[in-house]
């Protein structure tokens, strides 16, 4: 069963809860999205967004934001910019991870891009150290219950398309330490079958260690369709846990799309149904808050179920 069945599915059961867009503070005149997951830091809690001006494209940066109040974040003063597209944050061996990817520009077009890293233990100081292989977004880190790093990889080209029928694949792999972090290991990271139908393509945007051993999944599906008798870019929200060990995938659902946030633009026509995903911070009640750019120009918040359920708790959840 591919994604577009499972929205359907979804989109059958789903009961509407309590939903928010993001207000960012401190960067009037731009929008942000695709943000990372809020995680906490020296007492206070942050996340980091993407930064862009509506009407242009591949002119991204990436800022620090600080928590102000209830779904408020206030521009971190004296923070890093760095110039990347949706980023995301690990914490890994007592260090933060922040990844993110780089467009790289040639006679004023787009001519490749790849994952940028950077660690460190200050989150307003942190350290570039390694590049993901050219022409692959969405690589994701999380720490393993023996202390060993988990990467999921994400190629999407011609080749994988003729071969699988998907657009991407995801792939798995483990390294022993954020020194063996490099391209061609993520390049090599054997592929998990099953995940997409033909013609759809979905990445691991934040993965979570859970109590069973298992890896908790929060990504996102997507496929070529049609709003109003107009082409979009399907873009939804979906979870799956899986076993590191054998890459046995469990649970797959979609749980999330454009129709669960509030209403607001969109920065192109084709991208009124995309739900880019972010990634859930568990709450008090038990139930998570699922975080995801929409429109490609905010950041949304809705209230969902614990997507593993079955599975064990999210280990150390308190840091998110």
């Amino acid at each position: 069963m591919g994604v577009r069945e499972l929205r359907e599915a979804f989109e059958r059961t789903y009961v509407h809860r309590e939903s928010a867009v993001l207000r960012f503070l401190g960067v009037d005149g731009w929008d942000v999205y695709n943000c990372s997951i809020p995680f906490r830091a020296g007492g206070k809690r942050y996340l980091f967004g993407r930064v862009e001006r509506r009407g242009e494209w591949m002119r991204s940066f990436v800022r620090l934001f600080e928590e102000c109040g209830p779904d408020q974040w206030r521009l971190a003063p004296d923070s890093m910019i760095y110039q990347l597209e949706d980023p995301y944050i690990a914490q890994i061996g007592g260090e933060f991870v922040l990844g993110g990817t780089h467009v790289r520009m040639g006679a004023g077009k787009l001519d490749t891009y790849y994952g940028y890293f950077y660690r460190g233990k200050e989150i307003r100081d942190l350290y570039y150290f390694t590049t993901g292989p050219d022409y692959m977004k969405d690589i994701r880190l999380v720490e393993l219950a023996d202390g060993k790093i988990g990467v999921f990889s994400r190629p999407r080209n011609e080749e994988i398309m003729a071969r699988y029928g998907s657009e991407s694949m995801l792939g798995f792999t483990v390294i022993d330490s954020l020194d063996q972090l490099s391209a061609e290991a993520v390049e090599k990271a054997p592929y998990i079958p099953g995940l997409f139908g033909e013609g759809e393509w979905g990445g691991c945007n934040q993965a979570y260690l859970l109590e069973s051993g298992k890896i908790g999944v929060i990504g996102h599906g997507s496929y070529p369709g049609e709003k109003d008798r107009e082409p979009v870019a399907v873009y939804m929200n979906i979870s799956f846990v899986m076993d590191p060990r054998s890459r046995a995938v469990e649970d797959l659902r979609v749980i999330g799309t454009r129709d669960s946030y509030p209403q607001g633009p969109a920065k192109m026509p084709n991208l009124t149904d995309c739900a880019f995903t972010s990634g859930i911070v568990m709450r008090k009640d038990g139930m998570a808050d699922l975080y995801s750019g929409i429109g490609d120009c905010m950041e949304g918040r809705v209230v969902i179920p614990y997507p593993f359920e079955g599975h064990g708790a999210i280990v150390n959840a308190k840091d998110f």
